[in-house]
């Protein structure tokens, strides 16, 4: 990718220049990273594997744990080696493929959260509708849209900074590559395309949020007409979606729809929905799930069944 910059590699500063703490952090995020890759790819196994999770909310959730596991990979690797590594350089090239990955990934997670919340919409207030409307098809198809919307949002977020010049200095106080601390390396003015960038954000991430809360909105009227079994029932289903909504939605909202003055305050958040919320997901999911655990404990007892059968 070329452009005008006379820069030809960043430096990341990381989450910190102590040795001491640089260790103790290589040891504590690669346990999260394990964690994360573990836990989520049980998820996807668990959901192809059973036929008791056919269901349209398992098929989005199959989805939800591959897309932690990328959008984590994207970051955490790169993050845990340079713990251990002095130079921590990487290309232009690289950075901005780092970008892109970051903002495909993330983008896409938020449509299929919207997605899932429309499923639940519809499992909770046209229940005996369920079936004839979320086909097998019509599920597939909010998939691949909401792939085709993180790319579209992640293009527009990668032209913007990639056509930037960068001249030096060219340290960025960060463990990975974003858009902020970019902005703010560039040798020209920033303040429209950092509009721009704030904008493209700022439209998705209040777009799905909206589309949530008024979700959630019909389905809380809706089980006031049902009686308390009713309410318990439809919200031990909600429960977890709603959970990583704010978990996710929370700290995204924080880092990209407002212009970057503090990039320490922005590195800590986006440990949080970098790292951490990609591995309590599968717990939210799992410990407050029946099927799930079910279907797990279906799956393990198969797999030492087979075993002790050789």
């Amino acid at each position: 990718m070329e452009n005008a910059s006379s820069v030809k590699e960043f430096i990341l500063l990381g989450l910190s220049e102590n040795q001491g703490v640089q260790k103790i952090c290589f040891v504590m995020f690669l346990f999260f990273y394990m964690i994360t890759v573990a836990g989520n790819l049980l998820i996807v196994i668990t959901v192809i594997s059973s036929q008791c999770l056919n269901s349209p909310m398992y098929f989005f959730l199959c989805y939800l744990a591959f897309l932690d596991i990328c959008y984590s990979s994207i970051t955490a690797p790169k993050m845990i080696a340079d713990f251990l590594v002095e130079n921590k350089t990487i290309s232009f090239v690289g950075c901005i493929a780092q970008l892109f990955g970051v903002h495909f990934f993330v983008c896409t997670e938020f449509f299929i959260l919207t997605v899932m919340a429309y499923d639940r919409y519809v499992a909770i207030c046209r229940p005996l509708h369920y079936t004839t409307l979320m086909t097998r098809r019509l599920c597939g198809r909010m998939v691949i849209g909401s792939w085709v919307g993180g790319f579209v949002h992640s293009i527009v977020q990668t032209l913007l900074t990639s056509q930037l010049p960068f001249c030096g200095p060219n340290k960025i106080d960060h463990y990975f590559y974003d858009v902020h601390p970019l902005l703010q390396l560039a040798c020209t003015d920033t303040y429209t395309v950092g509009i721009l960038v704030v904008a493209n954000s700022g439209m998705i991430t209040l777009s799905c949020f909206f589309i949530l809360v008024m979700s959630y909105v019909v389905i809380l009227v809706s089980l006031k007409r049902q009686i308390s079994e009713g309410w318990h029932k439809a919200l031990s289903t909600c429960g977890s979606h709603i959970t990583v909504v704010i978990l996710c939605f929370g700290p995204c909202t924080f880092i990209y729809i407002r212009p970057s003055s503090n990039l320490s305050e922005d590195k800590s958040v986006a440990v949080f929905y970098t790292v951490i919320i990609p591995m309590l997901n599968p717990l939210i999911y799992t410990l407050r799930n029946k099927e799930v655990k079910s279907a797990m404990r279906k799956l393990w007892s198969r797999k030492v069944g087979s075993e002790n059968g050789k």
